[in-house]
């Protein structure tokens, strides 16, 4: 595994309705880097966003799904989210306050 620095770990935000139900509760979900553990995804959110304070890090590997395309069969890529939960008295994070 080749190091990873903390803005390679954290590739974008996943924006859905469920995710953005949560972020009341302030917690956030992103997709990261699929060889990210969770340590070096807590670390990325803390340098990232400035006053953030991760309580806990929940990681999930979301595998490819099955597309055809006339006869042939493939796969999309596998990728990784991960849903941060933050402090209570953490600050929100900026990027979601626009949405």
């Amino acid at each position: 595994m080749a190091k990873l620095n903390y803005y390679d770990v954290i590739l974008k935000p996943v924006v859905t309705e469920k995710s953005m139900s949560s972020m009341g509760e302030k917690r956030y979900t992103f997709l990261v880097h699929p060889e990210a553990n969770k340590t070096q995804i807590k670390d990325a959110v803390e340098k990232m966003f400035d006053g953030t304070k991760v309580k806990s890090v929940n990681t999930m590997n979301v595998l490819g799904k099955k597309k055809r395309r006339g006869m042939v069969v493939g796969k999309t890529a596998k990728t990784k989210k991960a849903v941060v939960s933050l402090t209570d008295d953490s600050k929100d994070i900026e990027l979601f306050e626009s949405l």
